[in-house]
């Protein structure tokens, strides 16, 4: 036997090449062609579909038929199973309502503004006192601020007013020293309504005074505290 012949021819096995793909995208994420060109390129119109054909559910009679008696009504009469609706929307499907979570007002944020901080000179916009520069003490409960002119300075005494309605300025006094009595809160500043009077007699029928409001010991003392403090610290303040 020859050398050849005694050789064996190996066995090879090609590589498959991966298919290369029928579409591609092109720059931009945007396929090269549209879903009804390979539609044709699949030759999908070939292929041809088997459907199992599905049962139909025996639907079950809505009405049925009565015997009546009597000469003139007929002998039967159709009777539907169920009564119709009395009631039908005027839409096809309810809209859903939008519900908003109400939260109480306790337990709302009291955000301030970065620029307003104890100590700062406001100048305020509304009220009687427009146009006043007054010293921010605190934030309320309730949010309003509550300032104090002094009231020996500019005749503004201690009131709470909402910060929309003050433009803070870039002066400020050192406050920290200064004590602020811890009642004055919101209760502190709402006015007391008058009590209801009995039936008038006969002599004070003719009287027609309506009582006025007038400042109490109670916040004249607080005022004049409060002022001391602050007029000191203006006057350590360049």
């Amino acid at each position: 036997m020859t050398d050849t012949a005694a050789k064996v021819a190996p066995t090879t096995t090609k590589e498959k090449k991966p298919h290369a793909p029928r579409n591609y995208k092109i720059p931009g994420g945007v396929w090269r062609y549209s879903r009804s060109t390979m539609y044709s390129r699949r030759r999908l119109m070939k292929v041809k579909k088997t459907t199992t054909p599905k049962e139909k559910p025996e639907r079950k009679p809505k009405t049925v038929v009565k015997p009546i008696g009597g000469e003139k009504n007929g002998g039967t009469r159709v009777v539907r199973l169920k009564k119709p609706k009395k009631f039908y929307p005027t839409e096809d499907k309810p809209r859903l309502k939008r519900t908003r979570k109400m939260v109480a007002f306790k337990n709302c944020k009291r955000n301030l503004r970065k620029r307003i901080t104890p100590g700062t000179v406001l100048i305020l916009l509304a009220g009687r006192h427009r146009g006043k520069r007054v010293v921010f003490l605190k934030q309320l409960a309730t949010g309003l601020l509550l300032v104090t002119g002094p009231y020996k300075i500019n005749g503004c005494p201690l009131r709470r007013i909402n910060q929309i309605y003050c433009l803070a300025t870039s002066t400020k006094l050192d406050i920290s020293n200064v004590k602020i009595p811890e009642h004055l809160d919101d209760l502190y500043f709402r006015r007391k309504k008058p009590q209801k009077k009995s039936k008038k007699d006969e002599e004070e029928i003719f009287d027609t005074k309506k009582e006025e409001y007038t400042v109490t010991e109670q916040r004249k003392k607080d005022q004049i505290e409060v002022d001391n403090q602050i007029i000191d610290t203006i006057r350590k303040t360049p």
